[in-house]
């Protein structure tokens, strides 16, 4: 139960094994079908690897084939400004690191999708992002919508689903999305309305959902329960993007996967279903969109 598609777990655990061993140990007494560490940089897979081996070298041993059952990575490169910039240096690193990690057997069922990556015009200067319009020259909306582009291709020749990024560029990343011919994967951390959702789901991409959700205000919770009843069962998806957006009453706080049944409880209220009824459908959505067997 719980599955997990989208979490830092380097990050979450601020690098500390000791931290990320006991957030695997009580993950793993969840059982969840599927959990994924996602890739932020050109270069950081490797790195995460060894810290999720790190990490389960100290898990206790029952647990710890249950964690090796439902790990997975991504790669990818989220639009910083100098990933951007160096783009054109970045991507070589970027397909040798993949190249390099698929070299070991053991690691090859283990990288499951390219992202995130994609497109974020949201400006928040004080935000860990740094997002800062002034940043944004022409030249650097090109470059950003090149790295995107870049990353696509290679989902599309690696046959791979993509965790896509897009916040408050809903117009350019379907441009982008469309000029690759590549609809596979996830629109994480949805955060658009129904009418985007529909033109999302009608080029065949899955709608995650994250912690955000719980932030909804009175006001318009209507209409955010519209919204999680319009994307079809065979479509949805959840997530933490921990160690951001925990889930209230936890907001403000610092998120783990241990956290994901918060927003499991509040998005089956919406659609008027038991909770464990959305986690068989999420399950259910992963093995499909990843090309796992079933539970």
């Amino acid at each position: 139960m719980f599955s997990d598609t989208h979490f830092h777990f380097k990050a979450l655990c601020d690098s500390s094994p000791s931290c990320g061993a006991d957030t695997l140990e009580k993950y793993a007494a969840m059982d969840p079908f599927f959990a994924m560490d996602i890739g932020t940089r050109s270069w950081d897979l490797q790195e995460r690897m060894d810290f999720y081996k790190e990490c389960l070298n100290l898990v206790d041993g029952e647990k710890k084939s249950t964690v090796e059952n439902f790990f997975y990575f991504s790669a990818g490169i989220w639009p910083t400004v100098d990933e951007i910039k160096n783009r054109k240096e970045c991507i070589p690193v970027f397909e040798k690191q993949i190249a390099d990690f698929l070299s070991v057997t053991e690691n090859k069922r283990r990288l499951v999708a390219i992202g995130e990556c994609g497109l974020d015009h949201h400006w928040n200067p004080s935000n860990p992002d740094a997002r800062n319009e002034s940043d944004f020259s022409e030249e650097i909306y090109r470059g950003e919508r090149e790295l995107f582009l870049m990353q696509l291709e290679i989902a599309k020749r690696m046959s791979l689903p993509v965790i896509i990024h897009s916040r408050d560029a809903f117009s350019e990343t379907l441009s982008c999305l469309d000029e690759a011919g590549w609809h596979n994967g996830i629109i994480h951390c949805y955060s658009y309305g129904i009418d985007e959702a529909r033109q999302f789901l009608d080029r065949g991409w899955y709608i995650a959902f994250g912690g955000g959700t719980t932030y909804t205000k009175k006001s318009r919770m209507e209409e955010m329960a519209r919204l999680l009843n319009f994307v079809p069962s065979d479509r949805i998806l959840l997530e933490t993007d921990a160690p951001y957006l925990s889930p209230v009453p936890l907001r403000g706080k610092i998120n783990t996967p241990l956290n994901i049944p918060l927003t499991y409880k509040f998005i089956a209220e919406q659609r008027g279903i038991v909770v464990e009824e959305l986690c068989s459908i999420v399950d259910e959505n992963i093995s499909n969109l990843f090309a796992l067997p079933a539970r």
